[in-house]
């Protein structure tokens, strides 16, 4: 007789319980470097964890596609479904992307089991990002190189059902990440120590 294992064995087995924290926020808000501080944490602490941001999708599963309105749903979509499938296998599986629109996020979330998706709004202005701008993407799109940019000429949906909000003009990174471990923590994802 063929059995399946399920997401509970697969937690079992790895000591977790798998999620998705769903970075969302405009370019240079802050949503890899925090990324990046959450993974180092939560490998620190024993856990298994993967990041999905533009680096290891937009060049590899996502490379066929653009950045036009439907480009970018398609793009959500799949990464929502890579995701979910993370999550299933017990990794807290981080997504770092912009993800302008609420009902893409939305349908991120509805992959995902309840009390396994955490939407975290990195939070912030248009002009902090601007100064920022670490990839020189603001001053591009402002010259016109860079069509439906986000923020600057294609729309951002700021979330209004999400889990947290981190506002990088007044956290540290530290401090956000800080901010998604208690989040986690106090959703019994993470244990309290």
């Amino acid at each position: 007789m063929c059995r399946n294992i399920t997401a509970e064995a697969r937690e079992s087995l790895l000591g977790q319980k798998g999620c998705v924290i769903w970075l969302t926020g405009l370019s240079g808000s802050g949503k890899s470097s925090i990324a990046n501080q959450l993974e180092v944490r939560l490998h620190s602490m024993g856990k298994s964890v993967y990041i999905l941001d533009g680096d290891n999708v937009r060049h590899g599963l996502n490379s066929d596609l653009g950045f036009s309105d439907e480009e970018r749903v398609e793009n959500i979509r799949r990464i929502g479904e890579v995701a979910a499938l993370f999550a299933d296998a017990a990794i807290i599986t981080i997504v770092s992307f912009i993800s302008p629109f609420r009902k893409d996020r939305d349908m991120a979330r509805k992959k995902v089991p309840a009390g396994r998706f955490f939407e975290v709004f990195v939070n912030a202005s248009l002009n902090l990002c601007e100064e920022r701008d670490p990839k020189g993407l603001y001053k591009k799109a402002r010259r016109g190189e860079i069509p439906d940019f986000t923020g600057i000429n294609s729309p951002y949906e700021t979330p209004i059902s999400h889990e947290l909000e981190v506002d990088t003009g007044a956290l540290s990174i530290e401090e956000s990440a800080d901010k998604i471990i208690d989040l986690l923590t106090k959703k019994r994802i993470l244990c309290a120590e």
